[in-house]
C-alpha cells in the first residue's frame, strides 16, 4: 500500500478536515490520529499541550506517512513552526479563515464573527492573524468550548445545540454581522444548526478547503500523488481505545451523511 496522508487533532474534529480531502484527493490513502488521552486541547495550559502534540506527531510519523496535516487550529497555533523545523516530511497547518471572512464583507461594511477555542483565541498567531488582515476593524472572537464537548459525546441534540447556541449569541445584534468563521475544526459538525438560528445572509466558512488546498500544492509540488489507492483510512487514538476508534467512524459517516 502506497504511503498514507495523516490527519492528527485532539479528537474528534479533524475529521471535518480528513472528509475535505477525501472529497479532493479520491486516489489518497489516509491515516486519522486522535490525542484522546488529552482531548479537549482548548482548555489546557500552553506549555503542557505543546508537549502533547509533540508526542503525538512522534507517535504518527512512525507509521511512515509522506505527511501531516494538523487539522486543529489551536494546535497550529501553538506547535506548527517546530513541527516544520523538526520533521523533513511536510507538516500542514490551519488557521480560522479570517482573511477571506474579511474580503467577503469588505463591499458590504458587515462585521465577521469568529468562533473558536479560548486558546486558540489567545495565541499570538491568531492575534496577528487578525492584525495582519483587519485592516478596516470588523472582526470579533467568540469562544465556545463547550462545542468542543458536545462534539466528542456525539452531542446533537436540537434542543440541547440549539438553547446553547442561542444563549452564546443574545448579545450580539446579528444584523451586523456578515461572515461566521468556524475557527475550531469541530465545529463545522453544527453547521447545518447555525444555517437555522443565523440570519440568511450571514455565510458560514472554515479552514478546511484552504488547508487541503495547501495539501494538494505541496503533494503536486514534491510528486509524492498516488495516481491510484483504496481511499483507506486508518484510525488510530493514544488511548487505545477500541470504543474510541469506533467513535471516529462513526463521527465521519455522520459529517459525510450531513454535508
Amino acid at each position: 500500500m502506497s504511503k498514507r496522508i495523516a490527519f492528527f487533532d485532539s479528537g474528534l474534529g479533524g475529521l471535518t478536515v480528513l472528509s475535505k480531502a477525501m472529497d479532493e484527493l479520491p486516489n489518497e490513502d489516509f491515516l486519522f490520529f486522535a490525542d484522546t488521552l488529552h482531548v479537549p486541547y482548548g482548555v489546557k495550559k500552553t506549555e503542557d499541550v505543546k508537549r502533547f502534540i509533540h508526542q503525538s506527531i512522534e507517535t504518527i510519523v512512525k507509521e511512515d506517512v509522506k505527511a501531516v496535516v494538523i487539522a486543529c487550529n489551536t494546535a497550529t497555533s501553538l506547535a506548527i513552526t517546530e513541527l516544520r523545523d523538526k520533521y523533513e516530511i511536510p507538516v500542514i497547518g490551519m488557521e480560522p479563515a479570517v482573511k477571506p471572512a474579511v474580503e467577503i464583507n469588505r463591499p458590504t461594511g458587515k462585521r465577521v464573527l469568529v468562533f473558536a477555542t479560548a486558546i486558540t483565541l489567545k495565541e499570538s498567531k491568531y492575534i496577528d492573524l487578525v492584525r495582519r488582515v483587519d485592516d478596516i476593524n470588523i472582526v470579533d472572537s467568540l469562544p465556545l468550548p463547550e462545542l468542543v464537548e458536545f462534539c466528542e459525546a456525539l452531542n446533537f441534540d436540537n434542543n440541547v445545540i440549539n438553547d446553547y447556541f442561542l444563549k452564546k449569541l443574545e448579545n450580539y445584534d446579528l444584523n451586523e454581522y456578515g461572515t461566521v468563521v468556524l475557527g475550531c475544526t469541530h465545529y463545522p459538525f453544527y453547521k447545518r444548526f447555525l444555517m437555522k438560528l443565523l440570519p440568511k445572509h450571514i455565510q458560514i466558512v472554515d479552514g478546511s478547503k484552504g488547508t487541503i488546498k495547501r495539501l494538494t500544492q505541496i503533494l503536486n509540488a514534491n510528486s509524492i500523488c498516488n495516481l491510484s489507492g483504496k481511499h483507506d483510512v486508518k484510525f488510530l487514538c493514544s488511548n487505545h481505545s477500541e470504543e474510541y476508534l469506533i467513535k471516529m467512524k462513526t463521527a465521519l459517516d455522520i459529517f459525510r451523511d450531513i454535508t
